[in-house]
């Protein structure tokens, strides 16, 4: 199978320098190397902090393809909208095999090549799909908690973002199962659950007793025994590596989201806005999600992951608590006053004394800096293999992609089908 990565080498930034004239501004004759430019744009999105000529080069590479709109290549307008660093594998892959075709000195043979390596991992995808699928169907969750988001195929395709390759089959169905199980819960939380039903559901998880169901409402009782299940297959998958100890990590960060959810669900039925966001993100950074599904993207992946891996983290490393401050922001910007729900936007006003406007460029800006932790962590990474630290980034680039345009897990018929089309359904022609 042939694959894509992108591998983290340390440049000075001060390489760039190069490009600038004696004003020590960028030199305005590069625009006319439209593929110069595009690299140098795509250079910046790796950018660490304190690396100001980077920044530098992002807004001038930004400002002339901005301007050059009516008469940019296909590759430099998917670029803007998506650069390399955040863009998903699969997706990338598949927009760059017709960018490539167009190129007059593409190579038949390499591209044939690309293409069916394409088509038979779709295959393969899309047998795992239809496993989860009848997974899904079985719980009947439709008729049982019909309150619920059915958003099993949604689910896939973001889990897909953490691992494409083959050898990871397990690890997509585990943790694809996982975030739609969570998916479901968070509804509950959200939406339908009364404060005293979430009060005895959050004390059921915290004692992890699956026995002890008798005070639950019926639909509480299907989603536990649910959980259970899969919680039964993570522990049996972690056995099969003499990774056993795995499953107590991954049960204490399920612990730890539920009992955000709930911090949650008490602010919404009380009406509390925390008045700093620190208070907030305390909860919020939690509730995101990240770290659970951080630590149970490890199940399946073999002699790779140690407990030093688990350990990793769960004591926040740099990268994985940068991928949590990602998702909660951008997931807060796109649902502000859709979702019935404190967000970091409201908190940020309410705190700052801003309008919405500054208070989601502040936000964007945590955002940005967020992704610099990333980059940073990744240059110099040095307790886990790079394998399992691309697991966290691919976490923010799906985030990144759901969430770039508005919500588009909860809007996903217009928002993600025709990339899920792209991932899962059209084989490319060959």
């Amino acid at each position: 199978m042939m694959y894509i990565h992108v591998i983290f080498l340390r440049v000075e930034a001060d390489v760039f320098n190069k490009f600038k004239d004696h004003q020590g501004k960028f030199d305005e004759s590069l625009i006319t190397n439209l593929q110069g430019l595009l690299s140098l744009y795509e250079a910046a999105h790796f950018r660490v902090h304190g690396e100001e000529i980077l920044e530098e080069a992002l807004k001038f590479t930004t400002t002339y393809h901005d301007s050059s709109l009516t008469h940019m290549s296909r590759q430099v307008s998917e670029a803007l909208e998506m650069p390399i660093h955040k863009t998903l594998t699969r997706l990338g892959a598949r927009n760059f095999l017709s960018i490539y075709q167009q190129d007059e000195s593409h190579n038949d043979i390499l591209l044939n090549f690309a293409k069916l390596d394409f088509n038979l991992l779709q295959n393969m995808h899309q047998k795992e799909l239809s496993h989860i699928t009848r997974w899904w169907k079985s719980l009947e969750f439709g008729s049982k908690l019909p309150f619920a988001r059915d958003r099993v195929v949604e689910c896939y395709f973001w889990i897909l973002a953490v691992y494409f390759e083959p050898e990871y089959s397990i690890s997509r169905k585990i943790l694809t199962k996982v975030i739609t199980m969570f998916s479901v819960i968070d509804d509950i939380y959200d939406v339908y659950g009364t404060l005293d039903e979430l009060t005895l559901f959050t004390d059921a998880t915290e004692r992890w007793n699956f026995n002890d169901m008798d005070e639950l409402p019926l639909y509480m009782k299907y989603c536990f025994e649910a959980l259970s299940d899969v919680c039964v297959e993570i522990a049996e998958e972690l056995e099969k590596t003499s990774k056993g100890y795995g499953i107590r990590y991954v049960i204490k960060e399920m612990q730890k989201l539920l009992g955000a959810y709930f911090e949650e669900a008490k602010w919404a039925y009380n009406r509390h806005i925390p008045t700093h966001m620190e208070e907030y993100m305390k909860v919020a950074l939690i509730s995101s999600g990240y770290m659970m599904l951080s630590t149970t993207c490890l199940v399946g992946m073999g002699e790779l992951v140690t407990e030093e891996a688990f350990n990793w983290i769960s004591t926040e490393s740099i990268a994985a608590k940068a991928s949590s401050i990602i998702a909660r922001l951008m997931d807060d910007m796109a649902g502000h006053r859709f979702e019935q729900k404190v967000s970091a936007v409201e908190c940020y006003m309410n705190e700052k004394g801003v309008s919405k406007e500054e208070a989601f460029t502040e936000l964007q800006k945590l955002v940005t800096n967020a992704w610099k932790d990333i980059n940073q962590e990744c240059l110099h990474q040095t307790v886990v293999p790079m394998a399992i630290l691309m697991r966290v980034v691919n976490l923010a680039r799906a985030i990144n992609l759901l969430y770039r345009d508005g919500d588009g897990y909860t809007n996903s018929k217009t928002k993600l089908r025709g990339l899920i089309a792209d991932v899962l359904v059209e084989p490319v022609k060959i």
